[in-house]
């Protein structure tokens, strides 16, 4: 770490110690954030704002007043019911842990293409997703690093593009408000994300609004050949990679292999132990206050500047397509 940089940690470190010290909520949230890794926390936010520590400051202090006002510390306790519906969810909301790489960090599988996210209203979908992001945080990183003995606080992407069409248009207004919470209370928690099977629409929108990323935010971005299984097995093992990449033509489906294998399905282990998780922690909390059914609300973030301008920009495109379909070009 540079001059700068530090100089910036120990700016920020000074500022939080002083906001920690006066407010016992923030203190209390701050510590399901770190799960101990309080450097590595700080330095997140830190790239997030260009190192600079006033503007982290205020990053961070929001966060956990998001965390405190959306009782976000105890969404793990509150299981989306009946399991019907939360099948339902899984099946339409394609996400999953696959494996790790080679250096120990989580592999993530998202199945952009054919997410087709119609079975629940927005605030399921954004649970399920907090859910996801609390339960990577607070149990999948902390294990990874307790087995590897030393901080693993950030993972993979692996984001499969089978089956992106034109009706993606529909969808971008709540993929805006995930990526929103994911950019303002989850920053820099992505190593690298991996794009595989992109179809030519992806090829197109990628064109436009890859000039309007971060260079930070570019760098991280890999698009890989067809289903990218060659390239990914140089950072992870064969039985770590994705069901959509395990052979060249694969493509994604919501249902292709067993549960054991299709890591978006409810069968998978992955989502048994959250579930499972889910559930014990709400019996725990239940002795407390009664599990109510109806989703987990929480504030849905106006999306920053710079992401508005993107989606605007893939919006603009998307219609072009959709003309250019119509009109038969």
């Amino acid at each position: 770490m540079g001059l700068v940089s530090q100089d910036a940690l120990n700016q920020l470190q000074a500022l939080m110690d002083q906001v920690l010290l006066e407010e016992e909520p923030l203190q209390r949230t701050f510590q399901n954030v770190h799960q101990g890794c309080v450097t590595e926390t700080l330095t997140r936010f830190l790239k997030a704002r260009e190192w600079n520590a006033t503007k982290a400051h205020k990053m961070i202090v929001d966060c956990l007043k998001w965390r405190v006002q959306n009782e976000t510390d105890n969404i793990l306790s509150k299981p989306i019911i009946p399991t019907d519906l939360y099948r339902g969810i899984r099946d339409s909301q394609l996400i999953g842990l696959s494996g790790y790489s080679g250096e120990g960090l989580p592999v993530f599988a998202i199945g952009v293409g054919l997410s087709t996210f119609d079975k629940a209203s927005v605030h399921y979908y954004v649970q399920s997703h907090i859910q996801i992001n609390e339960y990577r945080d607070r149990v999948i990183l902390p294990s990874a690093s307790k087995k590897h003995e030393r901080p693993i606080t950030t993972c993979v992407k692996i984001l499969d593009m089978t089956g992106l069409k034109l009706s993606a248009l529909n969808q971008i207004k709540l993929l805006t408000i995930i990526s929103s919470i994911d950019d303002l209370n989850y920053p820099e928690k992505t190593n690298t994300y991996y794009i595989v099977n992109a179809p030519y629409i992806f090829s197109a929108c990628w064109k436009v609004v890859k000039p309007l990323l971060q260079e930070r935010t570019r760098r991280k971005v890999q698009v890989l050949q067809g289903c990218g299984r060659d390239e990914l097995l140089k950072i992870m093992d064969y039985a770590s990679l994705p069901h959509f990449c395990r052979r060249e033509g694969s493509g994604s489906s919501r249902h292709s292999g067993n549960g054991n294998e299709n890591c978006y399905s409810l069968d998978h282990p992955f989502h048994q132990q959250l579930y499972n998780y889910i559930k014990e922690k709400s019996r725990i909390h239940e002795a407390v206050e009664p599990i109510k059914q109806g989703s987990f609300h929480v504030d849905f973030p106006e999306p920053p500047a710079e992401k508005a301008e993107i989606v605007k920009t893939l919006e603009s495109e998307l219609h072009k397509f959709k003309i250019s379909n119509v009109n038969g070009d």
